[in-house]
């Protein structure tokens, strides 16, 4: 089992920053990837990024949703087990409840998830 716990949701103005950040514990070694996704009140859960590790030399793959690129950022400390998401520019369209997700390998979906945290985008 995998534990995920986020920090880091608060309040903040249109065109500010903030970062949030997914501490895992537990059986670690069993998931490959670990992504953010969020929710809007009355939309569905969307894919925001995502980190891979390939297993070579430590090597990783980013994604990101074209709606985030060039503003967010996903990066992972492995001496910390924890992933970050940088968010620049945020604007009240990334207001949602933000949510760490990992997953295990040789599934296609994502199987661990934490509890949320919340992220709020006004003025």
């Amino acid at each position: 089992q995998v534990q995920l716990v986020e920090s880091g949701g608060a309040l903040v103005q249109p065109g500010g920053s903030l970062r949030l950040s997914c501490a895992a514990s537990g059986s670690i070694s069993s998931i490959n990837a670990m992504g953010w996704f969020r929710q809007a009140p009355g939309k569905e859960r969307e894919f925001v990024a995502a980190v891979r590790w390939t297993g070579l030399w430590s090597g990783s793959i980013i994604d990101y949703s074209d709606s985030v690129e060039g503003r967010f950022s996903i990066s992972r400390d492995n001496a910390k087990n924890t992933v970050y998401l940088q968010m620049n520019s945020l604007k009240p369209e990334d207001t949602a409840v933000y949510y760490c997700a990992g997953k295990s390998k040789g599934l296609a979906e994502y199987d661990y998830w934490g509890q949320g945290t919340q992220v709020t985008v006004s003025s």
